[in-house]
Parts: C-alpha cells; sequence; structure tokens
C-alpha cells in the first residue's frame, strides 16, 4: 500500500520538478522527501499483517 503510494508522490514531484510548479506552496523536492518516507515505512513492514493477527488466524 505505502509503495503505490509513495509512486504516485514520486510521479507528482517529478512533475512539479519539470514544471518548476507547486500544489498549496510545496514544491517538487518535498514531494520526494515524502516518497521517501512512504517507501521507508513500506521497507519496514508497516502496514503489513504481522505476527498477531497471523497467530489470531491460526486459532480460529
Amino acid at each position: 500500500m505505502f509503495a503505490i503510494a509513495a509512486a504516485i508522490v514520486f510521479v507528482l514531484g517529478l512533475l512539479l520538478g519539470l514544471a518548476d510548479g507547486r500544489i498549496a506552496g510545496v514544491g517538487g523536492p518535498a514531494f520526494l522527501v515524502l516518497a521517501l518516507l512512504l517507501l521507508a515505512l513500506h521497507q519496514a513492514g508497516v502496514g503489513t499483517p504481522g505476527a498477531w493477527s497471523q497467530a489470531w488466524r491460526r486459532r480460529h
């Protein structure tokens, strides 16, 4: 989920960087940093099923 959001944010950052544009005062580099944050969360496993949810499924 975070990887898909990161890809979308990367595209927005790329387009804003190429067009020298801003969305609500935020430019392309801020979108790239946000995309890197989302990728880091994805790599850390945030938002994925953890040990608790798997253990619960095995019991029932």
